[in-house]
């Protein structure tokens, strides 16, 4: 399986320069390759073939006046930025086509300089890591790094990116073994809410820690001060940096707590089922702020991808599935329930419930039947997931750590204590 770790990145001005070059020719190339493609689908030709996009918007455009800045970059980023854009394009093409799984994807489009991330991508022959704990790019040169951990195995493929606050991170995808953890006897059901972030069907309640509503205080006073900024001034510019630090705070923060949060889980269960819930829909309603505040998608993303790495069974319980109207003791269907109703008493037997345990107890017993029943929707929902060869892809925005008890060494990378910390690369 795939891990992306990523590292905090210090370029001087020298090399920011040279990061910005290398940004602004990727994002160049990308927008040349597919102008052409739209210009030749508006003109009714076929699809221009990455060969002759790579031959005329590389190749031959680093001989002409002006596109000759091209050359002095790497090669290596501009040929990435065409093979993303390909990629880009199967994504597309799938998805119309039906082969692709979640939402619907659009077609690529253009770049611009004033986006808030700028980031370039490069494959082993570009990059290598030094003795002296930094991390050479091509045509850039040295890059001082932070290291807060140990990679366990040499990258496969680096990602420089910049941010809205102006931090430089650079993104290592490396190809390990799924760590499998001894078995354990407990499985979970996890409901997702609000009031509460998450009840587990044991009863355990983790509390929804609010961190877009705890900063917004502040978040409104820097809004307010860039508000009052003459538009394209000095100040504004610094001004807005100022909201995009406060706002990458409070991101770090909720990735954290997320990945705490689902690590516990997996360690402490064999297997784990949690509702697929509509979060785009529910994004667009009244409770919009405080969905996105909780998170769930990229919640529930770090749960499926931890139960492949550590040989756990993972599976969604279907969204339509009334897991809030039925009894967990009896089975009785009590009927749908308004959200100001926390607690409710079974009809049939009586029980009393509080809903959101309940509803927990119900997405457990739901994803056993599905497991049982080999109707796993994802792919890692069965007893032998993490111990097959399943390709799972490195997440993104979220670096890889070692197992509990292994210590965290910072500074020159390597693949394990006492081992060589010199790749070739």
């Amino acid at each position: 399986m795939q891990l992306r770790y990523n590292y905090r990145a210090y370029p001087n001005a020298p090399q920011r320069r040279a990061l910005a070059k290398a940004f602004g020719c990727a994002r160049v190339v990308w927008n040349d390759c597919l102008r052409d493609r739209k210009e030749a689908h508006a003109a009714g030709l076929p699809y221009v073939k990455s060969a002759e996009l790579s031959r005329l918007r590389i190749t031959q455009a680093k001989l002409t006046e002006e596109r000759a800045w091209l050359a002095e970059v790497s090669a290596v980023i501009l040929q990435q930025s065409l093979r993303d854009l390909d990629t880009a394009y199967k994504n597309f093409f799938d998805s119309l086509r039906g082969k692709r799984q979640g939402r619907k994807v659009g077609p690529p489009r253009y770049k611009s300089k004033k986006d808030t991330r700028q980031s370039i991508r490069l494959n082993t022959n570009a990059f290598s890591l030094q003795d002296n704990g930094t991390v050479y790019v091509a045509k850039v040169g040295n890059l001082k790094v932070k290291w807060s951990r140990r990679l366990p195995v040499a990258p496969t493929s680096l990602t420089v990116t910049k941010d809205s606050c102006g931090r430089y991170f650079l993104s290592f995808v490396v190809d390990t073994e799924p760590e499998i953890l001894p078995e354990v006897e407990t499985d979970a059901g996890i409901d997702l809410g609000l009031s509460a972030f998450a009840v587990l069907s044991d009863g355990r309640k983790i509390d929804s820690p609010r961190f877009l509503r705890r900063a917004e205080k502040k978040l409104k006073r820097l809004g307010r001060e860039l508000s009052r900024k003459a538009k394209g001034s000095k100040n504004r510019a610094k001004a807005r940096i100022k909201v995009a630090r406060q706002h990458a705070k409070v991101v770090n923060r909720r990735r954290d707590f997320h990945y705490k949060a689902s690590t516990q889980i997996i360690r402490d269960n064999q297997a784990v089922y949690v509702e697929d819930l509509a979060v785009s829909g529910l994004g667009r309603t009244r409770l919009a702020k405080s969905v996105h505040d909780a998170g769930w998608s990229s919640f529930v993303g770090m749960l499926e991808y931890k139960a492949i790495k550590h040989g756990r069974t993972f599976a969604k319980v279907d969204r339509a599935f009334p897991s809030s109207q039925v009894c967990s003791a009896c089975g009785f269907r009590d009927g749908p329930k308004p959200l100001h109703v926390r607690r409710w008493t079974c009809g049939a037997c009586g029980t009393v419930h509080d809903r959101d345990h309940n509803a927990a107890r119900n997405v457990l017993f739901e994803g056993r039947r599905i497991v049982a029943a080999g109707r796993a929707e994802t792919l890692n929902a069965s007893w032998s997931a993490g111990k097959t060869g399943t390709k799972v892809p490195a997440q993104r925005g979220e670096a890889g750590s070692h197992r509990k008890g292994h210590t965290t060494q910072a500074g020159i990378p390597g693949l394990r204590p006492g081992s060589t910390s010199s790749w070739e690369a």
